[in-house]
């Protein structure tokens, strides 16, 4: 925790318990949860702000910690989501372009996790590397299978 009379949203590495939810980092102990959180920052956003746009490069993943986000895909409904919904975790991996866009509904709390600090933790702890290519194969071939 954070010492006395600091906002605990300034220190990324108190939010590492919200990563346990995104199915990405689901293998990993909670030793490297902390890891990849002190890798993020917080973020605040105010209402109707463009979070991501889609088209747009991507280098970031984002976990919702407070407040609610509209997700716009194209051929696709609107969707809302909220505390612990998380997107960007293909742009994390690959740095590809955005599929959708992602606008704050109010204001908005995020852990920001971006490309080049994550890779930076994978280089010094390839054992995360391991856990989630464990947990992309394991979502590949449930894909397959319902191929």
């Amino acid at each position: 925790m954070p010492p006395a009379g600091r906002d605990p949203a300034a220190d990324a590495r108190t939010w590492a318990n919200v990563l346990e939810a995104v199915p990405l980092f689901s293998g990993l102990s909670g030793r490297h949860l902390k890891k990849v959180a002190a890798a993020g920052r917080i973020a605040r956003f105010h209402d109707r702000t463009a979070i991501v746009r889609a088209g747009e490069a991507g280098d970031s993943l984002f976990v919702v910690l407070d407040g609610d986000v509209v997700v716009r895909r194209r051929g696709a409904a609107e969707l809302k989501v909220g505390l612990g919904s998380f997107f960007g975790e293909m742009a994390l991996l690959d740095g590809g372009v955005r599929s959708a866009t992602v606008l704050a509904d109010g204001p908005v709390l995020c852990l920001v996790i971006n490309r080049q600090r994550f890779v930076k933790v994978l280089r010094a702890e390839p054992s995360i590397a391991i856990a989630m290519l464990g947990e992309l194969a394991e979502r590949l071939r449930t894909t397959q299978a319902t191929a």
